[in-house]
């Protein structure tokens, strides 16, 4: 398995990136630069680029509604040149509450706009003219829209690969079935291994049944917080504010898709009594209600016999990728632990 983290970069952007060189020579894989509604990922990325050589990098996520396709493919093509061919793009829906809030533009279609994306960023990569007539994106404009001057452009650079590599984050069975059958790498989210095979392996066999095996095998990125050490089980309670926003906060009574996620995995009373505390602000409430048994199974924290235990059963689950997140307090302790973590998972 390979191993990434999440840039975090809590004491200052430019001290985390030049702290990157110190991750890649103890083992690190990719980082992930993730866009929510704070600074955007683009420039981030091109900044890490030009300060790293042989680091793989990857946009986790960018969404899907407020770029075009065709600028996500400029984009992806754009970071991928300027990385020397090392970039992942990272894709995703979001929800509507950042969708329509923050960009204000309507939610819709997420399996649909996802399958239309893709098609469209590797007809730019390959440098076809732009033509293509979806549901959902129809290049150039049809008739009656517009000033019906558009025309079918192809993109003027070569890129350095006509394939860059594309991850979706997705956790509904159709999403998952789509990342299976056209993706390079998909990223679940609350990855319980034991869980894993009841939860997603139909909608993963169905995709795969579709998929072109041009694609090579599909790179499942699991997350999971990390800690090696005896008595250190008690920092599982450090994702306790991270579960009861996402099954709590992160959308509306009846619109929750991760309240949806927590109740297939079997904590449907669980979820709806932190739903309630936390949209009733009672967060601390809602985070005392996490259950432990979700904390434990979804990390990486413990002896080191243990966390080799849980990497073996998140490998065994199809897990290829490790996003984990290191615990130490300083850099040094999270180097030591990305260290160790590389040799456990290699």
């Amino acid at each position: 398995m390979r191993v990434g983290m999440s840039i975090n970069y809590a004491g200052g952007f430019a001290e985390t990136v030049r702290e990157l060189g110190d991750y890649e020579k103890a083992g690190l894989g990719i980082v992930f630069v993730p866009e929510a509604y704070s600074f955007d990922a683009v420039s981030q990325l091109g900044y890490i680029a030009a300060r790293t050589e042989r680091l793989e990098l990857a946009s986790g996520i960018l969404q899907l509604y407020s770029r075009t396709p065709a600028l996500t493919a400029m984009t992806a093509a754009g970071l991928d040149y300027v990385s020397g061919g090392r970039f992942t793009l990272g894709i995703g829906a979001s929800g509507p509450q950042v969708i329509e809030g923050w960009h204000g533009v309507p939610y819709d279609a997420p399996v649909g706009r996802s399958r239309e994306l893709i098609e469209i960023c590797r007809m730019v990569w390959r440098r076809e003219r732009l033509s293509y007539d979806g549901k959902y994106y129809q290049l150039p404009l049809p008739e009656g829209q517009g000033t019906g001057l558009g025309k079918p452009l192809k993109l003027i650079n070569h890129p350095v690969r006509e394939r860059i590599p594309i991850m979706l984050a997705a956790v509904g069975p159709r999403n998952v079935a789509l990342a299976a059958e056209l993706a390079e790498g998909w990223q679940p989210f609350f990855y319980f291994p034991e869980k894993a095979a009841e939860l997603w392996g139909g909608p993963v066999a169905e995709g795969q049944a579709k998929r072109d095996p041009a694609l090579g095998p599909l790179d499942v990125v699991a997350m999971a917080p990390l800690l090696i050490g005896d008595g250190v089980e008690s920092y599982r309670d450090l994702a306790r504010p991270f579960f009861a926003l996402y099954i709590g906060g992160m959308g509306a009574r009846g619109q929750n898709f991760y309240h949806k996620l927590a109740t297939r995995l079997g904590y449907g009373a669980a979820a709806d009594q932190i739903q309630d505390a936390y949209l009733d602000g009672r967060k601390a409430e809602a985070e005392a209600l996490v259950p432990d048994e979700l904390l434990e199974k979804t990390s990486l924290i413990g002896p080191e016999s243990y966390v080799a235990e849980r990497m073996e059963a998140f490998r065994a689950a199809g897990a290829t990728t490790l996003l984990v997140t290191p615990l130490a307090p300083d850099h040094a302790g999270r180097v030591h632990l990305i260290e160790r973590a590389a040799e456990l998972a290699g």
